[in-house]
């Protein structure tokens, strides 16, 4: 079942700690309505922006709900992505990744894919704690329907009080978009050195779902370069064929 993703597998442990959407608030309406729709089995139609929302908010709510699950992935995984198994941070033969942030770090350094992926989840959550950069505080509208208040598009629910809140930035987009690029490496890196793992642990379809979705939103947006996706291309095409 997709919509059980965020909390699917049977591992509670989480690499990070998880990153919550605070609850009765517009953004964690919108990641309630994505996992209803996520349960219905259609990804593309699932990661579509919902009618009237907010592009920005909408990739937000995503963002998080992402870090949360590949969290949770590398959590299951970690005691076999080790200095010693994984000395370098690669996808297969062919990729290495050398991290650098541009602030802390400015010059890439080669490091075992333990660290990098610390140093890599750590950057994300800093990100995603910025309240300049994915504010908590949007202006939404709170509209009474037959079951209360709800927080949802003031565009699917008439009689709404709308309220003014942080507007995103304007270089979220292209943050949002080194986020994602940053995660998919960390999918990468399981499926090319620990998918043997996964299997042992009976994590596959887990993985698998969310990767799927996690690829789906991405090319429904265009956040990631094609090159970037490269590492795991024909697992892509694939998917994507299944679904055609």
């Amino acid at each position: 079942n997709a919509s059980s993703l965020v909390s699917g597998s049977r591992s509670s442990k989480t690499f990070k700690p998880k990153k919550n959407i605070p609850e009765g608030s517009h953004q964690y309406e919108l990641l309630k309505h994505a996992e209803a729709t996520l349960g219905s089995g259609n990804l593309r139609q699932a990661v579509m922006l919902p009618e009237g929302e907010d592009l920005n908010e909408w990739i937000a709510v995503n963002t998080v709900d992402f870090f949360n699950q590949i969290n949770m992935l590398y959590g299951t995984i970690t005691e076999f992505c080790t200095e010693s198994s994984c000395p370098v941070m690669s996808a297969g033969p062919r990729y290495e990744y050398h991290w650098a942030d541009g602030t802390n770090i400015k010059k890439p350094i080669k490091c075992s894919a333990p660290k990098y992926i610390d140093y890599l989840m750590t950057w994300v959550q800093d990100q995603l704690d910025d309240e300049t950069l994915f504010p908590s505080k949007i202006g939404g509208c709170c509209c009474v329907t037959q079951d209360g208040p709800s927080w949802l598009s003031h565009a699917l629910i008439p009689a709404c009080r709308c309220l003014p809140g942080v507007p995103f930035p304007k270089n979220f987009m292209s943050v949002a978009k080194t986020i994602l690029k940053r995660l998919f490496r960390v999918y990468a890196h399981i499926y090319h050195q620990h998918f043997d793992s996964v299997m042992r642990l009976q994590e596959e379809a887990h993985l698998n779902t969310s990767f799927k979705h996690f690829i789906f939103f991405v090319q429904e947006f265009n956040l990631i370069d094609r090159r970037e996706l490269a590492p795991l291309h024909e697992l892509i095409e694939k998917l994507g064929s299944k679904d055609r």
